[in-house]
């Protein structure tokens, strides 16, 4: 039960997304997305929340940079995500390097408030509650409607992951996201450098050539992003990966691709890049949680799995998160925050394809809006942490 988009696309949720060019204006949009949230919100009960699309790039960096096309097609597809039913809206400042206009899609600048325009503080609280109120009277209109699981874009990551997260949790989401694409849904999956050491698995599964040449891309691009860093994957592991017993980059790397089923994979996108294919799709991004998690939702992901043994509170504003647990002391522990609890696979009282079956329906049941993750009853959601890999001046 999804939200249907002019653009053919769904939604799966009904989100006021409002964008910025620049990290300046950040206070200034906090203030006001409070005041809509308070003033506004509770006049359109069809309209799930406000989210304002910070973060901290737009002035003092190399904007023509080569390296500058990951920020700013992320915050440019971030922008136009489907769970914002098209109303684009953006807040600038008026002397930044990132011109609001290049997250506007060419369209009229009757989407932009510029605050270096604006008569004092509260003229520009008025001007951008002006503005999101025009488009919260549309957004009020569209109902959920019966769409294909087709239309979803599903990511899956891992994160806090332990010796249990090959075993239990990333084969039943592997299992998932084979059902996913079996129904014609786009899965992403990600962390370059936590597939990296495993991609001779990886590399026979592409579906051509250009799918295999893009994949090698990807990982050269990775390698001499790391090589000019001084740093290298072995890095990856953390600490609490090596309590949980991964000793080192490649174990986890086994258990990390597993997440990805047995599908073939039908596309590469670069950092930042939007889905264009069903199907199984590597999206690269680094394997930070946060960043990883900003860059699916540019690429166009509804919802994200997120297999965890270590336990994390991390989650999304724009799109929910279900976490899956490695065992079942974590869901004991954490009975409040883990939705799904893949540690009975290791206990023997379910089977791979049995968790791997209700993942598919919590996600179903999650898109429909018929059940909210624990992430979401507590409204708790990280930053979006956009990826720069260009010079800051």
């Amino acid at each position: 039960m999804g939200y249907r988009n002019s653009d053919g696309t769904a939604g799966t949720k009904n989100i006021l997304g409002i964008a910025t060019s620049v990290q300046c204006v950040a206070g200034v949009l906090e203030f006001a997305v409070n005041k809509i949230k308070q003033e506004l919100l509770p006049q359109f009960p069809n309209v799930d929340d406000v989210v304002a699309l910070t973060h901290t790039y737009g002035c003092g960096v190399a904007i023509n940079a080569p390296d500058a096309a990951v920020p700013i097609r992320t915050v440019q597809n971030l922008s136009s995500h489907p769970n914002f039913g098209g109303e684009v809206m953006i807040v600038g400042l008026g002397c930044e390097k990132l011109v609001p206009q290049r997250l506007n899609e060419g369209k009229d600048e009757e989407n932009i408030v510029s605050l270096q325009d604006q008569t004092g503080f509260m003229n520009m609280i008025e001007s951008i509650m002006k503005m999101a109120r025009e488009r919260l009277e549309r957004l009020n209109r569209r109902k959920r409607e019966v769409c294909p699981v087709s239309d979803l874009v599903i990511g899956v990551q891992c994160g806090g992951s332990d010796a249990f997260s090959g075993l239990t949790p990333n084969p039943a989401v592997g299992y998932a996201a084979d059902l996913l694409v079996r129904a014609g849904a786009t899965v992403l999956f990600s962390e370059v450098t936590e597939v990296r050491d495993a991609v001779h698995l990886l590399a026979p599964r592409v579906e051509n050539e250009e799918v295999g040449k893009a994949l090698i891309r990807e990982m050269q691009w990775y390698d001499e992003y790391l090589s000019r860093g001084q740093a290298d994957r072995s890095a990856n592991p953390s600490p609490g990966n090596k309590r949980g017993g991964l000793s080192n980059v490649v174990e986890k790397a086994l258990g990390s691709i597993v997440k990805s089923g047995t599908a073939p994979i039908t596309d590469v996108l670069a950092p930042g890049e939007k889905a264009r294919k069903k199907g199984l799709v590597f999206a690269a991004t680094p394997a930070s949680d946060f960043v990883c998690g900003t860059l699916q939702l540019a690429s166009g992901m509804h919802l994200q799995v997120f297999t965890t043994g270590r336990g994390t509170p991390y989650s999304l504003s724009i799109a929910p998160v279900i976490k899956v647990s490695t065992r079942n002391a974590l869901q004991e522990k954490w009975p409040d925050l883990i939705d799904i609890n893949a540690g009975k696979i290791a206990t023997g009282e379910a089977s791979i394809e049995e968790v791997g079956w209700e993942i598919f329906r919590e996600i179903l049941a999650v898109a429909s809006g018929d059940r909210k993750t624990w992430a979401e009853k507590w409204g708790i959601h990280n930053d979006l942490s956009l990826f720069n890999p260009a010079p800051v001046t």
